[in-house]
């Protein structure tokens, strides 16, 4: 399906700042170009083509074991038998089975891989979802910076595919632990990477456009941090009063209840025997009075 139609896409610093026009993408690439059955082959051989051949069976000959003949060939009214590795026996050689001599590489024409990815890149550009940036230039790694990026454009959650003009390691590293944001070169785009993402960034060099730089918006975080500065004063204040008044108080309390509970329990166990001994001799007493 091809139609000759333009295109243009969104313009924005690397800080996420909003450009006043939109840029016209170049008709070589973005001129309306839709082939599906393209499509579908090159990200078939490209999914092909990661495959590894590791599941590996083996067939009796790799088999250890079963080099002598289980039982002798006639007289015991069995079938006979050459070895206990053939396939029909438990343990024995797989018939058929996977191998890692298997090869799954497929090769695709370079016209049909340029003509599919030139499909996936239109096929974007009909949905509005390819974004130009100005320039990307990291002093260096800083997952921060793609981060704001990507809240600016209000992509979070989104597969961004990152495009840059040429190697730029510094951008690479600061979207590496992001499994939402691959980076790569331009020409190193395949169409499973761009069919793979939600929104494309494009560098603008990369299409062909110079972009002179624009004032940055200017930051509105600074009054919230100082806001939380002063509050947090305070409240270590208060932390350290209330830390340090009730521990002696408690630590008293305790001890203090402590010693009462253990001394009366001392005390009164001679107080009975007291009791027990004089009550026998005031009965002597009031005996020998009586007696006189």
């Amino acid at each position: 399906m091809a139609e000759n139609m333009t295109f243009e896409a969104a313009a924005y610093t690397a800080q996420g700042t909003e450009r006043s026009e939109k840029l016209p993408l170049p008709t070589s690439t973005f001129d309306g170009t839709v082939n599906m059955p393209v499509m579908h082959q090159a990200v078939k051989a490209f999914l092909a083509n990661q495959r590894q051949a590791n599941a590996h069976t083996k067939i009796r000959k790799y088999v250890t074991g079963g080099n002598q003949k289980p039982w002798k060939q006639k007289g015991t009214g069995r079938a006979r038998q050459g070895s206990t590795r053939a396939p029909h026996w438990v343990g024995g050689g797989t018939v058929f089975g996977p191998t890692s001599d298997r090869n799954y590489h497929e090769d695709v024409p370079r016209q049909i891989r340029q003509l599919a990815k030139k499909s996936a890149l239109n096929a974007r550009a009909r949905e509005n979802a390819i974004v130009v940036i100005d320039r990307f230039e990291f002093d260096a790694p800083k997952t921060a910076r793609i981060a704001s990026l990507v809240q600016s454009l209000g992509l979070d959650g989104q597969k961004v595919l990152i495009l840059t003009d040429g190697v730029k390691p510094n951008v690479f590293l600061s979207a590496r632990n992001r499994p939402t944001v691959h980076v790569m070169p331009f020409t190193d785009a395949s169409t499973y990477h761009i069919l793979w993402s939600d929104t494309v960034l494009i560098e603008a060099s990369a299409v062909g456009h110079a972009l002179e730089p624009i004032a940055e918006r200017a930051p509105t975080e600074r009054p919230v941090a100082k806001k939380a500065a002063a509050k947090t004063v305070p409240a270590t204040k208060k932390a350290s009063a209330k830390r340090e008044t009730p521990k002696p108080v408690k630590t008293k309390a305790k001890t203090a209840r402590k010693a009462a509970a253990k001394a009366p329990a001392k005390k009164k166990a001679p107080a009975k025997k007291a009791s027990a001994k004089k009550a026998p001799a005031a009965k002597k007493t009031a005996r020998k009075r009586t007696k006189e």
